[in-house]
């Protein structure tokens, strides 16, 4: 525990500020959109769930592909991380420490938003962007989250896993976030994060089917990680989205001064 923390620290913070960015732009554009700028209230919801996910997919893709993204390996997301764990591409104590720079990083964005903007974040129609079901319910919401997170997961590992097409994963995930965003808001309020989900509750204080925010997003990862090993689909060498050869990899144990072929499957992660 403490060699990783003291050798890995880097990339936690990167992990934290991450999703806190992330939390910080969803809060903005959804204020400015819902509550701030008059002029978008004629819009069709449909119209304002496209220019908030727009921006909010411009930067999470942003990030994937930023110095930090192309370090810690642009989880930003606990059920990745696990998925990841699971996968035996990431350390149990890096898995922990990342788990929990995610979330405190998710608090902290999301604070950073209402000091900045003030308390027409924590009101409605904004209301801390916190996650509930919609009108169809929480099975429907279940469900949602649950093929959301299997979408992106399979996404991940099969265009990370073909080294012609590895470089293009975090504009396949920036897609698969806008159609989510897209569609799935409704249902679910979209979120397959449970650092973000948790970020919003607690300031909030509303819990509504939290549980779905908690199980649906890791068990449809894992589901992804499952059908792609029995599918003998092509496999992610390792944990980080985008597998910068200029900067190191703590999940592999790739060094920048290192020129030979990643390490085989196997013998990463898992040592």
């Amino acid at each position: 525990m403490r060699a990783a923390l003291r050798s890995h620290w880097p990339e936690y913070l990167m992990e934290a500020a991450g999703l806190g960015t992330i939390m910080l732009v969803t809060a903005t554009v959804v204020t400015a959109v819902e509550a701030l700028v008059p002029a978008f209230g004629v819009l069709p919801a449909v119209a304002r769930r496209a220019m908030e996910g727009s921006v909010v997919t411009a930067t999470v893709v942003a990030l994937i592909y930023s110095p930090w993204g192309r370090q810690s390996g642009a989880h930003f997301n606990p059920a990745v991380t696990l998925t990841f764990l699971w996968l035996g591409r990431v350390r149990p104590w890096d898995a922990i420490f990342y788990a929990m720079a995610q979330i405190a990083g998710g608090i902290a964005g999301l604070l950073l938003a209402f000091l900045l903007l003030g308390t027409i974040v924590s009101v409605p129609p904004v209301t801390w962007i916190i996650t509930v079901p919609g009108a169809n319910g929480t099975a429907i919401a279940f469900v949602t989250e649950l093929l959301c997170a299997f979408l992106l997961m399979v996404v991940v590992l099969t265009v990370g896993g073909m080294p012609s097409f590895a470089r293009l994963t975090g504009l396949a995930v920036g897609g698969v976030v806008f159609l989510c965003v897209l569609l799935a808001a409704p249902l679910s309020g979209f979120s397959i994060n449970p650092a973000r989900s948790l970020a919003s509750a607690l300031p909030a204080g509303v819990w509504t089917a939290f549980w779905v925010y908690l199980l649906a997003p890791p068990l449809g990862m894992l589901a992804a990680a499952l059908a792609n090993r029995h599918a003998h689909l092509p496999q992610m060498r390792c944990a980080k989205l985008i597998h910068d050869e200029t900067v190191r990899c703590i999940h592999c144990g790739f060094r920048p001064m290192q020129r030979h072929a990643l390490p085989s499957v196997p013998s990463a992660g898992r040592s």
